[in-house]
């Protein structure tokens, strides 16, 4: 596979925050196209004997949020961090916006525009909100070694607005917000990179209520910003309620793929235990 990365752009901070201003960052990004973003056919890995995807299909377009629902161990979280750069696929094929690529590392995901948070958020609970999304891309003042705050700061609270985040200060210390406030800053660090692609795996794991309601709205506006979003989660009322398209891995194979607006639990949970079984991949449910 030959990787096409988009032109590195350097950011500073006032750049940020003027893209955050720009009128079509306040609109639908790229429009919905016939073509996936991202389309990964035939997914396999091993480790050792356990085969943990065994040629899962799965694609992804703009303005779309497609969720991955599975048992332990059905390759959800694998399939999340080949397309994130952390693990190399053993065979299948992995195109973005209908061109062959590898991902051999996380920051050639970046560089693609793949932002990717995991489960366990990798936030740093001792800086605050602006340092945590600027985390790795700390903006310094021309010629000095000091950090340009005022303009990170103003950046963080526009990102923030746009996102839709409660947070009462972008200089509360991480460690002082809840989970659910926490999540958001994890998400909105994922559009300091301008990605088209954004992998959340298990974000309203351990919420409150009110909590997830938050992050699914988060969602939605990522959604609405024109990217496409991956959704892996165990809460089938969550990806009913947000997902445009739900995919059942079961033992690392698709076992169908459901419209959000009408599937039930019943028969997600069919696929998910192998009560069911469906041999089709996603596009055959776009027509």
């Amino acid at each position: 596979m030959t990787s096409t990365p988009r032109e590195p752009t350097v950011l500073s901070a006032t750049t940020v925050a003027d893209a955050i201003d720009a009128p079509e960052a306040a609109s639908p990004g790229a429009p919905w196209t016939p073509v996936p973003l991202l389309r990964a056919s035939g997914l396999v890995k091993r480790f050792g004997a356990v085969e943990a995807l065994a040629g899962a299909t799965i694609e992804v377009h703009t303005h779309e949020v497609v969720a991955i629902v599975g048992d332990n161990a059905a390759g959800k979280s694998t399939f999340a961090k080949i397309v994130a750069g952390v693990l190399q696929p053993d065979g299948g094929l992995l195109e973005l916006a209908g061109e062959p690529v590898s991902i051999p590392s996380p920051s050639a995901a970046r560089d693609l525009g793949i932002a990717t948070v995991f489960q366990d958020l990798a936030v740093a609970g001792n800086l605050d909100v602006t340092a945590n999304l600027f985390l790795g891309r700390e903006q310094r003042i021309a010629g000095t070694p000091l950090l340009h705050e005022g303009e990170m700061e103003l950046a963080a609270r526009k990102l923030l607005h746009q996102l839709g985040a409660r947070i009462p200060s972008v200089r509360t210390r991480v460690a002082d917000l809840s989970k659910g406030q926490q999540q958001s800053v994890a998400i909105a660090r994922t559009l300091l990179g301008q990605p088209r692609l954004v992998v959340l795996d298990e974000p309203t794991a351990s919420l409150s209520v009110a909590a997830t309601a938050e992050v699914l709205t988060h969602i939605e506006r990522l959604r609405d910003l024109g990217l496409g979003v991956v959704l892996i989660s165990h809460n089938l009322n969550d990806v009913r309620a947000i997902a445009d398209w739900i995919v059942v891995l079961r033992h690392g194979r698709n076992n169908g793929t459901f419209r959000g607006s009408s599937a039930t639990n019943e028969e997600l949970i069919a696929a998910i235990t192998g009560a069911t079984r469906a041999d089709g991949h996603l596009e055959a449910y776009r027509g």
